[in-house]
């Protein structure tokens, strides 16, 4: 058998990702040498030794913050992530913790599974008057983050009855013309707190974002709103949350990360991190990441990195060459150069850049040289070179 490329898994991924890796062409699986590419869901790489020989690195989710991104960039290699793959699974779960909030379920729940006796009736009656609740229609829920997830939260709340505000100081045109129309504007998260009966964050976590929701911030929020956490456990200081839920500031704080301090605590409720947990977001993310990884290893097309600008170019072209280097000026110019020295004629290019780092795909006409490419891996800031020739 010809010699196949080889991918890593640090994690156990769908075999419906796994299988559009054709057996002819990959060696996949968790115990692989000097792979090309490493594919993960929740595995924390930080301390890990990476090989030189990784291409590429595809997260089955969307969140990154268990890979070294900043390392991976130096070294010239994309993170993959699978933004909206998983995004239904967490919006059911939202609205499941938006009822659960608004119809007091756990409190409710526990009160029944402690019932004792032969009079379960009578003690149902007289109980039941401390978990009434509220219905969503009329009520405002503020999303803050209005990525894949945020708008599919709002659209469904849309049509449950609710009035929507939302809050995105990043929002893409594109994410902006897929949002529903009724959603209200907010201008600052003080001004979507200060409005809304529930509020639910999708945003990443940051520098920026951590204990964005912080006492100060919940302290301008609506006495008796319920706080929805299913984005990522820093976001929200528990110290703060916590002292608001005592003090009935806030009605409660449901989230998707367990921990110590909020283990036990009245009116806030945490579960298991089941946010992408079903089939259905593990096989899509697990499709979607190989899609990804697998394109850019074949022909160096790049869609949906953390690290890197996203680039597609069809191909023209059995010979194609991938340039990773430095967002510096005059890079294409010596790269260009380099082609003509050398004798080989331009079909196609394609640049973009992000940041400090810059991606370009050049397809050409005849085969390329080993002279060739050492030329252009010679020239000062190139970080990587890849010969893409169809074979």
């Amino acid at each position: 058998m010809p010699d196949r490329r080889k991918v890593l898994t640090l994690n156990s991924i769908s075999s419906l990702g796994l299988e559009r890796f054709s057996s002819d062409r990959y060696q996949v699986g968790s115990k692989v040498d000097q792979p090309e590419a490493i594919l993960l869901r929740s595995f924390k790489m930080h301390d890990m030794e990476i090989p030189s020989s990784v291409l590429a690195v595809g997260r089955a989710g969307a969140g990154t913050n268990n890979i070294p991104v900043p390392k991976m960039t130096e070294r010239g290699i994309p993170v993959f992530n699978t933004p909206g793959a998983n995004a239904n699974a967490v919006k059911e779960l939202v609205l499941a913790a938006m009822l659960m909030g608004a119809r007091n379920l756990i409190p409710a729940i526990k009160f029944a599974d402690g019932l004792q006796g032969e009079d379960i009736g009578k003690q149902v009656e007289e109980g039941k008057k401390a978990y009434a609740g509220s219905e969503l229609p009329g009520h405002t829920l503020g999303i803050i983050g209005l990525g894949a997830i945020g708008r599919l939260v709002a659209d469904a709340a849309i049509r449950l009855g609710m009035k929507v505000k939302g809050y995105d100081p990043e929002i893409t045109v594109d994410a902006a013309w897929s949002l529903p129309s009724q959603v209200t504007r907010a201008y600052s998260i003080e001004d979507l707190l200060k409005g809304s009966d529930f509020v639910s964050l999708h945003i990443p976590l940051l520098d920026s974002t951590r204990n964005l929701i912080d006492e100060a911030r919940i302290a301008s929020m609506k006495k008796g709103a319920i706080l929805l956490n299913f984005a990522r456990e820093g976001i929200v200081d528990e110290d703060a949350v916590i002292g608001a839920v005592q003090s009935g500031k806030l009605k409660s704080y449901i989230c998707d990360f367990p921990s110590a301090k909020l283990k036990g605590q009245p009116n806030i409720v945490t579960l298991p991190h089941l946010g992408a947990s079903t089939k259905e977001a593990e096989d899509n993310c697990a499709i979607m990441v190989a899609d990804q990884v697998m394109d850019y290893l074949e022909n160096g097309n790049i869609r949906n990195t953390v690290n890197f600008p996203n680039i597609e170019m069809p191909r023209e072209s059995a010979f194609r060459i991938a340039i990773v280097n430095a967002n510096v000026p005059n890079m294409l110019g010596q790269i260009s150069t380099a082609f003509a020295e050398s004798g080989i004629n331009i079909h196609n290019m394609a640049n973009k850049s992000r940041g400090e780092i810059a991606y370009t795909l050049v397809d050409i006409d005849s085969p390329s040289s080993d002279a060739l490419l050492d030329k252009i891996a010679s020239i000062p800031g190139v970080v990587r070179v890849r010969d893409l020739t169809q074979k």
